[in-house]
Formats: structure tokens, sequence, C-alpha cells
């Protein structure tokens, strides 16, 4: 079986390779740069350790390189999508984005004729059988990835194997340490990895600007201040309002207007929903249908816990009723859908 691997130099996906290779596979690795490293000032996502780390793991397990720039296509496909969200008023995800169109999407055009499989260090596992191939959530529901892969095709979804997904997270650290890979006690990413260390704002504003708008208390109308752009801000956010006798949430924008509502308090009622219309839906498997008054499990944000609801099915718009209100509702945001007792995720909509 011809395999190519996905490795960033992180330690997810740096222990693929001495567990693909213990299985009896010789792994091509690729490494993709996305960081736009060729725009001076617009973003800064060096690659230089990434690849030593590698080029290492590769030298060690004796398996062949290739770097691929894919820095074009995720500036015309993830960013650009990222940027017209924003403007938008929404919120996206440049990482569900990023696997669909870019590790699985554009890497598949170039590369995938030549291979029977792809793998990644996502925490996500593939359940096979007669029906097919189904995306199951990892052994370690802390880190279980499943979220940020909702978005991908089916035929996509038939062509990946993710090694570590069985493993707990501790366990990876410790097969890392045990093999002395490079990667055994680097951090987890955290962010937008495109952005490298360029803040999120700042690159929001370059391609936004400004416009001074109002703050405005949910509850009772009184103007509490002023913001520099809705696109700033998002739903259930707390930071970055400059409100005193807080703690304050946004809780809706006005975006024709260009407002910001905000509730007070640690727990306001205003942040809460009990219902989520899902737009732009899209399932894993060609057998999957979505009936009306089905029981499910969703999330709404990449997290540890899932919520309990029903599918509605209204006006042919796919309807999440929870069981219980939820707070953070976004509308952009991805609301992924799970079975409601088996461990795979069903698909996804965008919140509308």
């Amino acid at each position: 079986m011809e395999i190519a691997s996905l490795v960033s130099g992180g330690v997810d996906s740096s222990v693929t390779i001495p567990l693909l290779k213990d299985q009896g596979y010789d792994p091509v690795i690729f490494y993709i740069k996305i960081g736009m490293e060729d725009v001076p000032g617009y973003v800064d996502c060096p690659s230089e350790e990434d690849i030593e780390i590698t080029s290492y793991i590769a030298h060690k397990y004796d398996c062949h390189m290739v770097i691929v720039d894919l820095q074009k296509e995720y500036w015309e496909s993830v960013v650009a999508y990222t940027i017209d969200a924003v403007k938008k008023g929404l919120t996206p995800n440049p990482d569900v984005m990023c696997n669909r169109l870019i590790k699985f999407g554009a890497f598949e055009e170039r590369f995938g004729n030549q291979f029977d499989k792809i793998t990644t260090g996502h925490y996500a596992q593939i359940i096979e059988n007669d029906d097919g191939f189904f995306l199951g959530t990892a052994a370690d529901p802390v880190k279980d990835q499943t979220y940020f892969l909702a978005r991908i095709t089916y035929p996509q979804l038939s062509k990946l194997m993710f090694p570590v997904g069985g493993l707990l997270k501790p366990e990876v650290r410790t097969l890392a340490e045990k093999m002395r890979l490079p990667s055994a006690h680097r951090p987890d990413s955290q962010g937008i990895c495109f952005l490298g260390k360029v803040n999120y704002n700042d690159f929001i504003r370059r391609y936004a600007g400004e416009r001074e708008g109002p703050i405005i208390e949910f509850e009772t109308g009184k103007i509490l201040g002023t913001h520099k752009g809705f696109w700033f801000h998002t739903i259930g956010q707390r930071r970055g309002l400059s409100l005193s006798q807080g703690p304050w949430f946004v809780v809706k924008k006005d975006i024709g207007e260009n407002i910001i509502y905000v509730s007070n308090g640690n727990d306001p009622i205003a942040q809460y929903r009990e219902r989520i219309p899902l737009v732009d839906m899209q399932l894993l498997h060609p057998l999957f249908k979505l009936e009306h008054d089905m029981d499910i499990r969703f999330k709404i944000r990449h997290q540890p816990d899932f919520n309990n609801g029903k599918v509605k099915i209204e006006d042919n718009q796919v309807i999440i009723e929870t069981t219980k209100p939820i707070s953070g509702v976004a509308p952009g945001q991805f609301g992924v859908l799970y079975h409601s007792s088996e461990a795979y995720c069903l698909g996804s909509g965008v919140i509308e």
C-alpha cells in the first residue's frame, strides 16, 4: 500500500511515522507550506524549525520527504474565506476549511493519484465496515478533532488513516520520548497557523479596516461605549470590550447598523440559545439521512463534551433543538452532528 504522510513537525504527526513503519508501511513524508512567508508584513509563519524536525524524522526512519508549497492555494481559498466571513459579521473557522480545501483538497489533487492512503496526526478514527468508511471519534475525548474534520467529503474520508486516533495524548508524548523524537516536548500549536506571530485583530484590520460603532446593553438599550468594527467581535466574546463593571459578553451583532450588543454578569441569560439553524448541510456518508425529531449529539465548537438535542426539519432547513440552552452560538461557525449513541460523526452545517 502506498501511503502519503502529512507531517507538520508537531509531536502528533511525528509519531505517526514510527507507528506506520512498525506496521510494515514505507510512507512518503510530505511537509505542506501554507504560511504566506513571501508577503512581508502580512503573515509571519516561519517553517524552518518545522522542516528541520520533519527532515530529521524522515532521515531517522529512512523515508523519502517532499516539501509541498500550497501557499497560493491556501491564500486563495482558506484565507479568502476567512476574510469574506469576517466582513459579513460571521465567525469563520479556517482550520475546518484547511482540512477540506488544502490537506485533503489541493494536496489530493496534486498527489492523490499516486497514493492509496493519506495519514495525518489528527485525533480521530476511521471506522470501516461493509457499508464503507465512517469518521469515528478519537480515544482521547479531550483531544478529539472530529469537529475540524466534519467538513471533508466522503471520497476524502475514504482515503484517510489516523495512526494516533486510538491513543491518548500522554501515550503519544511517551512514545515520542522513547523514540527520542525532537518534537516530544514541543507544545501543541495554538491559534490560526497561517497568522504565525501576527495578531488576529491586526490581520483583520489590514483587510477590513476600522469603523466606529456603539456598544449597547442588550437588556436596556443603554450605550456603554464604542467599538472599532463589528468584525473584531464574535458572539460569546468577553475580552477586548474595554467596559467597566464587568464581565460583559457579546450576545448579538447588528451588521447593518454596526452595533455590538452586550450583557452583564458571569452567565447572562441573553447569551443562551435553544434552537440553532444550520445551512449548507453536508453529511459524511451517502447512507446518512437526517430525520425530523431524531436524537443527536452535537458540538458548536471544538470541545471535549457533547451537547444533546434533536434534529428539526422545518421548511427544508435543519435546526438543532437543544436539550439544554447553550451559550456562544456564533453565526458562521460550524454545527457538527454526531450519532446519539455510536462513536461516529454524521456531518456538519454552517450556523445561520
